[in-house]
């Protein structure tokens, strides 16, 4: 088999997962408990909290532990709505993930405006864009650092900047981008962050929310005090140990895989363009590395990627999280990806342990496929 579908989903890092064996097997105290036998667990937590806040330029009580990407997602959309009297307008775009904007739509139907901004065909969110629809009667900004199926990285400084002009807060969906591209959340000015373990070799399951000191915002679950008060539930020790590992260890070798990764797509580019294939590369030049979507003109991408599928090989025709749906994804339809070319769209995202030959027999097997 040949996995190059890593922005559905990581392989479970070794380390990591050798990290979190402890607090499975030997050391699973419930880290709330007084007795000593829950401090290994109490210390673990609080040292990820560490791990994770220095990779993103955070402070360590600013990380909250949470269930991954969408409950991150659902806690700042909502929790900055319901904790606002004044049902003030959230701002997103869109081509947000489906946890964004489903989180949005539930508010909408709570009373709360919602106003969602239109891209280039690059699928950049333009500040100037921004300009034109953020008032003093906004409450928040939510726009995310990476897109998930194009990979455009957006200017979240620039977007801050003019949030913060209005009195706004800014949040973004880093799902995508956290332990692939440099972060700093002090330097981005952002309010709010999301991220998922999974995308960058952790477990499915985890993930974290970071909220700048003095941020107002509804808890996002009632119980205990787990999360400084602001979300219960006894935490889930060895998958945040697993976390803090897998992204220290993309972080300090961001540099090496970043330049992999755009070598790979490369390979896989030039050989379709080599051959005459008929396709569009989706997405900006400012990109996340190893992302390819493209769209090839007469094709189907459900076929391609079943047909795909038999020769060993995983793609995606989008999101992951949205593949029961086969028609257009809104990001194609967003980014005006002609209709002779929308139905054709794949995304091939390489990994770190992707290969050269990798990259060949991809893009080899996909050449075959249309020819055929």
């Amino acid at each position: 088999m040949i996995y190059a579908d890593n922005a559905a989903t990581t392989k479970l890092d070794p380390d990591a997962l050798e990290a979190a064996m402890p607090f499975l097997l030997d050391e699973y105290g419930n880290a709330s408990q007084p007795y000593l036998f829950a401090k290994s667990a109490k210390e673990a937590i609080a040292d990820a909290r560490k791990t994770i806040a220095a990779c993103i330029g955070a402070k360590p009580e600013e990380i909250y532990f949470t269930s991954g990407g969408t409950e991150s997602d659902n806690w700042a959309i909502k929790g900055s709505a319901f904790s606002d009297k004044k049902k003030r307008t959230t701002i997103t775009s869109e081509i947000e993930h489906h946890a964004i904007l489903n989180a949005c739509a539930a508010i909408e139907r709570h009373g709360f405006p919602v106003t969602y901004l239109p891209v280039t065909d690059e699928g950049v969110v333009q500040p100037k864009k921004l300009e034109t629809y953020i008032t003093d009667r906004t409450r928040l900004v939510s726009i995310m650092m990476a897109n998930n199926e194009i990979g455009t990285i957006e200017p979240i400084a620039e977007l801050v900047k003019i949030t913060h002009e209005h009195g706004a807060l800014f949040h973004t969906d880093a799902v995508q981008a956290v332990g692939h591209i440099p972060i700093d959340v002090k330097k981005l000015g952002v309010d709010m962050l999301s991220a998922s373990a999974h995308k960058f070799g952790g477990m499915k399951g985890s993930g974290f929310l970071y909220i700048r000191n003095g941020v107002s915002l509804s808890p996002f679950a009632d119980g205990g005090s787990q999360e400084h008060g602001r979300r219960a539930g006894t935490e889930n020790v060895a998958a945040i140990v697993a976390m803090a590992v897998a992204l220290k260890k993309n972080c300090d070798r961001m540099e090496e895989t970043t330049q992999k990764l755009r070598k790979l797509s490369r390979i896989f580019i030039e050989a379709l363009t080599a051959v005459g294939i008929d396709y569009r590369l989706n997405g900006s030049s400012n990109h996340l590395p190893g992302n390819v979507n493209i769209s090839i003109r007469g094709a189907e991408g459900e076929m391609l990627l079943h047909r795909m599928d038999l020769k060993g090989i995983c793609i995606s025709t989008g999101s992951a999280c949205d593949s029961v749906n086969t028609r257009s994804s809104h990001v194609i339809e967003a980014i005006h990806v002609p209709e002779e070319y929308a139905e054709g769209t794949i995304r091939v995202t390489f990994g770190a342990e992707n290969t050269e030959q990798e990259a060949v027999t991809i893009a080899e097997s996909l050449i075959d496929i249309l020819k055929k």
